[in-house]
């Protein structure tokens, strides 16, 4: 039996967006591990490879091994009905030719539950070979949409070139031609160093991070004691110094200029006050600027020149996985299939292109 819960049906509506122009009929494989989906398309120039991880979901079992043919088509329409915020639960039996699924709104009031039929789906994993890529391109996934679907305007085709100096992508079409390079920033650099690689180390730091926090924590209170205990008597104070002044003699007229002068100074102050903060607003949007252009660039690991041509039709299917993620990974060797990648927090999504070789 199979019982898999998410926390958003986006997930899923977002998966088989990406997906179902490339593939119509697939198998998503359940084991122990989580769901995998592996396909070609009908020209057998691209394959997709998908990952659901068994931790990515709120709640999972899979007793057995468990294929579910569908037609992504059909899925599709499925999980239209859902919203995007709702917690989904697929279910299946062992010997059962039907997929449950269920949408349950986040406040509980709401319940829809829809079957769809399964088919039996022949089919092969193919093995994918490890490959040892010349190039790797870290960046921005809208960046990567924008550049494919601008040159996709122009052309067929886009020949990707990544050297030293960066990474430019190339497409000649019948009335115009474009190329945009790509340069390599040490803030992508930086903000791309570890990405996809696991840390092992990553609990104890999570350990570590909780056990600073609760010292902090005492740390924190006992100032907060401290503060009160000095507001305490400083409170005390001013009353005490109220008294006095109830005991003094009441000030004579002619200190009433002294009083004017000072609500006049008051008013300037306040007067000036909308600057300072104006300022500080300036001052607030500048460093958000700042954030959105560091977020951009591209980080580049090369051993080798790579120049490959590649159908710009597929790159701009592929590109709709960017509702997934926020970065694309290209990996790239020449004569073998481009690698684009896309990780999210439930596992990954991964297309594999073949190469145009002359003219093909």
């Amino acid at each position: 039996m199979l019982e898999a819960k998410l926390n958003e049906a986006a997930t899923l509506k977002r998966l088989l967006d990406a997906i179902k122009e490339l593939v119509q009929d697939a198998n998503f494989e359940c084991n122990e591990e989580g769901i995998n989906l592996q396909a070609m398309d009908n020209s057998h120039v691209a394959l997709v490879s998908v990952l659901l991880q068994a931790t990515g979901f709120r709640r999972y079992r899979c007793d057995r091994p468990l294929p579910l043919g569908v037609n992504l088509g059909s899925l599709t329409k499925v999980l239209k009905c859902a919203k995007d915020d709702d917690i989904c639960t697929l279910k299946a039996t062992d010997d059962g030719d039907v997929l449950s699924l269920t949408y349950e709104a986040r406040n509980a009031d709401r319940i829809a539950e829809y079957d769809m039929k399964l088919m039996d789906i022949d089919s092969d994993t193919l093995g994918i070979p490890d490959t040892d890529y010349e190039a790797r391109v870290t960046m921005p996934s809208s960046e990567f949409s924008r550049i494919v679907r601008d040159l996709s305007l122009l052309g067929e085709s886009v020949r990707i070139e990544v050297s030293k100096e960066g990474v430019r992508f190339v497409s000649d079409g019948e009335a115009a031609n474009g190329s945009i390079l790509l340069k390599q920033t040490e803030a992508a650099r930086q903000r791309y160093q570890n990405y996809g690689v696991e840390d092992s180390d990553s609990e104890m730091e999570d350990v570590k991070e909780e056990g600073d926090e609760s010292d902090d924590e005492e740390k924190e209170k006992k100032k907060v004691k401290k503060e009160k205990v000095k507001k305490e008597d400083s409170d005390a104070e001013e009353t005490k110094g109220e008294e006095d002044d109830d005991e003094e003699v009441k000030p004579k007229p002619e200190d009433d200029g002294e009083e004017e002068m000072s609500d006049s100074e008051n008013k300037k102050k306040r007067k000036k006050a909308p600057t300072s903060n104006g300022k500080a607003k300036k001052k607030v949007k500048k460093s958000a600027d700042d954030d959105d252009n560091s977020s951009g660039g591209v980080s580049i690991e090369l051993t080798q020149h790579v120049t490959l041509t590649f159908s710009l039709k597929y790159l701009v299917n592929f590109s709709k996985s960017a509702s997934l993620s926020d970065t694309v990974q290209l990996m790239l060797k020449n004569d073998v299939p481009l690698l684009v990648s896309y990780t999210f927090g439930q596992g990954y999504i991964r297309y594999y292109l073949a190469p145009k070789i002359g003219d093909d």
